[in-house]
């Protein structure tokens, strides 16, 4: 009789659990999105109904189409502003000294927050009668004393990619000073010996060696972008309207909010085959020659 090999006995039970929390969930939301199961009507699956959840989402859905023009704005502004924040950090930190390594390490304190918890933080910083963020800006713009950010389908937007932003740049910060210290410090001093100015410098010799680094960290915030529920959850509950309901939010609404199962779960995997692209990209990215 063959004997199994210890290391597959050791290896079971994580296996098991992976096949239990994330292999079988897959599997059976993937067959849910092609029925039809009103939770609230009955608490088993419906009828089979092949492709027409998938076919009314995409072309005869609103709110869904508008969930994907929210979330394209979401993704493109939260990314591009933590990337800029991010390499503009680890410029500022990529340098000797006591208090830089003191920051460095004060760094990781914003991304080892709770997301929910980030999001309840700034709805409290950015409350019209005592949120402390919001009453700083009024003293810079006086014109915005007045303004209600979650009420204005613009500033909550704003708000929800600063919160976003303000929970992740700190861990791309730290990314980007790893590619930075990789980066052989005889160029930038050749280029500094022939007269060339620190903005040269930065242009021409440390952000083409950098660019791999922020290929990496823009391909690895839009697939956290993506799939961002928790703050907008807290902060403004993807109002107000539907200006800050992002696809992720949109699956919640529809399974939690409506109690259609399967209806949500093809909306998940719409979202799931973005989200499968972009990860394609990252590997690709990560693990190229």
């Amino acid at each position: 009789m063959r004997r199994i090999p210890v290391h597959w006995l050791l290896l079971a039970p994580a296996l098991l659990f992976v096949a239990a929390m994330a292999l079988f969930p897959l599997a059976y939301s993937f067959i849910l999105s092609f029925r039809e199961w009103k939770l609230a009507r009955s608490v088993t699956p419906g009828d089979w109904v092949g492709l027409e959840n998938y076919w009314y989402l995409l072309t005869d859905d609103p709110d869904f189409l508008e969930a994907i023009q929210v979330t394209a704005v979401f993704v493109v502004s939260n990314v591009l502003a933590t990337v800029l924040v991010a390499l503009g950090a680890a410029l500022l930190l990529n340098r000797a000294g006591r208090i830089n390594t003191i920051a460095r390490v004060l760094l990781i304190l914003p991304f080892v927050m709770s997301p929910a918890l980030v999001g309840i933080s700034f709805r409290f910083f950015l409350n019209g009668e005592y949120g402390i963020v919001h009453h700083l800006i009024g003293q810079v713009f006086p014109a915005m004393r007045d303004s209600i950010w979650l009420a204005d389908s613009t500033l909550a937007m704003v708000a929800v990619v600063a919160a976003d932003v303000w929970h992740w740049a700190p861990y791309m910060t730290l990314v980007m000073l790893g590619g930075l210290a990789s980066i052989p410090k005889e160029t930038e001093e050749a280029a500094r010996v022939d007269g060339a100015s620190a903005w040269a410098v930065f242009r021409d010799v440390t952000l083409p060696q950098l660019l791999p680094v922020i290929s990496v960290v823009l391909v690895l915030k839009t697939v956290f972008a993506l799939k961002a529920f928790d703050i907008i959850f807290t902060l403004s509950n993807g109002g107000p309207g539907r200006s800050t309901q992002t696809l992720a939010y949109f699956v919640y609404e529809a399974a939690f909010n409506y109690y259609d199962m399967g209806y949500a779960a093809a909306a998940a995997y719409i979202l799931t085959a973005v989200l499968l692209v972009a990860s394609g990209f990252y590997l690709r990215l990560v693990f190229r020659k």
